[in-house]
């Protein structure tokens, strides 16, 4: 942002390292005002400010809410480079010559700046002000922005730590009971960075009479405060779905994953800002509310380093260590072979059609409700019972 004047044919920052996509807390912030006029001009001085802001504003009803915290201030006089002044401090700059100033500033350490931010209703904004102050007129103005990232690092032991839950709703029909839906699932971790999967293990199972649709979605909440005031403000940054549930059916997901899209990173340690991160988990019921499981998450800047093991944070929460698999039951099967299914002469055609499967919208669908076909499945082959070793105690196992 510049304002000019016909004096001037150029008045602009250019930042020594231009190539530089961001900074963090202790870098070194320098640069040079380039300067250019088309007549003779005299500066009686050049000001230099480092601003870093958070604000937040928005209407509520009939009022203006709005609130600012600062995270930098700098404030210099600077002079040109290998010109001369006079005593007063004043330049005289003259046409086709071109002038600059150089600055350099540090930026306060860790825990001291939030990372840039550009929401709905607030930002965090980091920029450069070089104020040109003229004898008897009002001063010119340029500015430019940077970015400031602060890092965060997913390898910590809460961020490594397996999270999840169980959720079951009931589900009725003009008041009538019509059974209920429930799930149950948990992630390895809550930490993560941009381009990482999320990998998902759940259950689903349906026991209403309404065909329902797992899915999931990495939603971001932002919460500004201003004036005592709280908004809430979520989006919806990237979906899975899984298959269709019928009823008295169940189905599960054994490491299905989620990509977690190119986002900024939470932002925690704002007064009036925050940037946060949820996983959710949730069942798509026609004709309900949705059942839905939300998993917090973190998303950081220095990503996993794979060093934390994988089966110690799938433990399970009585302390057992899970295997290596997402499968959620491991049974030893017996070594010899089972029959051949291929010998089962049974006419396995339905009657009836099919029951066609629905659109994947989340709201505004009408119940659908089911009348699951008589389908008889044939007899499976027989199959003997199996002696497993459980803890030194033999027992009978009914597999089949």
């Amino acid at each position: 942002m510049v304002a000019m004047s016909k004096r001037l044919k150029m008045f602009e920052i250019v930042f020594n390292d231009p190539t530089k996509t961001f900074y963090c807390s202790g870098d070194k912030v320098a640069g040079k005002i380039v300067v250019e006029v088309s007549e003779v001009t005299r500066v009686t001085a050049m000001r230099v400010l480092g601003v870093g802001c958070a604000k937040v504003e928005y209407v509520k009803g009939k009022q203006r809410c709005r609130e600012e915290v600062d995270y930098l201030k700098y404030d210099e006089v600077v002079h040109l480079d290998d010109h001369p002044e006079d005593t007063d401090g004043s330049a005289m700059l003259h046409p086709g010559n071109k002038y600059e100033y150089s600055f350099g500033f540090e930026l306060p350490q860790q825990g001291q700046l939030v990372s840039s931010y550009k929401g709905k209703f607030g930002y965090v904004q980091y920029f450069v002000k070089a104020l040109m102050e003229r004898p008897s007129q009002p001063a010119l103005e340029c500015r430019k922005h940077f970015e400031v990232e602060e890092p965060l690092d997913v390898n910590t032991p809460d961020l490594l730590s397996p999270t999840g839950g169980m959720k079951e709703k009931k589900v009725t029909c003009m008041f009538i009971p019509d059974g209920q839906v429930s799930l149950n699932a948990k992630i390895d971790r809550r930490g993560f960075c941009e381009g990482e999967e999320i990998c998902i293990d759940a259950k689903f199972e349906n026991t209403c009479s309404r065909i329902v649709v797992p899915k999931a979605a990495i939603v971001a909440k932002q919460t500004y405060q201003a004036n005592g005031h709280t908004k809430v403000f979520r989006q919806k940054l990237s979906s899975v779905r899984g298959n269709h549930i019928i009823s008295g059916m169940c189905d599960a997901w054994q490491g299905k994953s989620i990509r977690v899209p190119k986002i900024k990173p939470s932002i925690l340690g704002c007064n009036i800002i925050r940037v946060e991160y949820v996983l959710l988990i949730y069942m798509h019921i026609p004709g309900s509310d949705k059942l839905v499981l939300e998993l917090p998450l973190v998303i950081g800047t220095v990503p996993y380093n794979g060093f934390g093991s994988r089966t110690n944070s799938m433990s399970s929460q009585d302390g057992s260590v899970s295997t290596s698999s997402a499968s959620w039951v491991s049974l030893r099967m017996p070594s010899s072979a089972l029959p051949s299914f291929c010998d089962v002469t049974h006419n396995c055609s339905m009657d009836q059609p099919l029951t066609p499967l629905l659109d994947d919208y989340d709201g505004g669908d009408s119940p659908i409700f089911m009348n699951a076909p008589q389908f008889h499945f044939p007899p499976l082959p027989a199959c003997s019972e199996v002696e497993e070793e459980l803890n030194g105690n033999a027992r009978m196992l009914p597999v089949c």
